[in-house]
Formats: C-alpha cells, sequence, structure tokens
C-alpha cells in the first residue's frame, strides 16, 4: 500500500484538510490555544493541518502499512491525529481553494502524522520561507491527538 504523492497546497487561514471524500465533513471551528500550538486538530472525518505560513506550501503525502520510524532530528514539529475514511476515498482540501486531490485507500481509521519542517528559514514576517511537511498515514486504530516534538516557539 506504500505511496507517496507531491502537492503545492495553498494553507489559506494555516490550514488545510483531510477528510472523508463522500462525508463531506465541516471542519472544525472551534480552536484553542492548544489546538494551535499542536498544529494538528481532529473531529469526525476530517484533520486539520496547521502549516506556519498562510501561503503556497510544499507537502508530501505518504501512505503505509506501518507507522514511520524514522528521526525526527530534521523536522521543528511532529503531532499526530486520527482519521476515519469509511468510503476509501480521502480528499486533500484548501481551506478556501477547494478540493486538491482525491486518494483512494482502503476504507478503515488512519493515523495521521504531520511533520512539519524548515521553519527557521522563515521571513522575520513569515511571508517567504522554505518551509515544508511531510503526512504519513497508515491504519490504526482511534486516538487522540498526540504532539511527538514540540515547535519550541508556537505561533
Amino acid at each position: 500500500m506504500d505511496a507517496i504523492r507531491q502537492y503545492a497546497i495553498f494553507a489559506d487561514y494555516h490550514q488545510f484538510y483531510l477528510w472523508d471524500h463522500e462525508q463531506s465533513p465541516t471542519p472544525p471551528i472551534d480552536y484553542t490555544d492548544l489546538d494551535i500550538d499542536r498544529r494538528i486538530k481532529a473531529a469526525p472525518f476530517v484533520v486539520v493541518i496547521q502549516p506556519e505560513r498562510n501561503m503556497e506550501v510544499r507537502v508530501t503525502l505518504e501512505i503505509r502499512d506501518a507507522p514511520p520510524e524514522d528521526p525526527l532530528s530534521e523536522w521543528d514539529h511532529v503531532a499526530e491525529a486520527s482519521l476515519a475514511l469509511p468510503s476509501g476515498r480521502m480528499e486533500i482540501h484548501e481551506c478556501t481553494g477547494g478540493s486538491v486531490d482525491i486518494v483512494p485507500i482502503p476504507p478503515g481509521t488512519y493515523r495521521v502524522r504531520a511533520y512539519c519542517g524548515g521553519f527557521d528559514t522563515l521571513s522575520e514576517d513569515r511571508m517567504d520561507g522554505d518551509d515544508h511537511y511531510r503526512i504519513v498515514l497508515w491504519p490504526a486504530a482511534p486516538a487522540d491527538v498526540r504532539v511527538i516534538k514540540q515547535y519550541p516557539h508556537p505561533r
């Protein structure tokens, strides 16, 4: 099942979504400071990824059979959440720009790990830089949002 895709996603309002295409859920709007610090938020059938920049960002999507065991040293922030995909069609959706892609995936529940990197390349106004994001999914039982590596300078 291992698959890799590359995207340039416009992260308007510092967010983009992974959701079940047939459920077309409403993204959550009830953000807390903790949600912002985590840079990931989950709701039924949707996970919100929260990039540092409010601009187009590079995103690599990987779908795997098992959790990644990569070193975290090259990443600034790493967090994960659960996503139910009963339709077997995961949609990547920009906040204001619409659908980016619909990815076929075996129906089930997945763990979504978001790796965030390149924060040290950002300009003072946070508009320019080479921040990049890696999203890895694998089948897993539902679990709470978890921060694996916290960026020391939350927004």
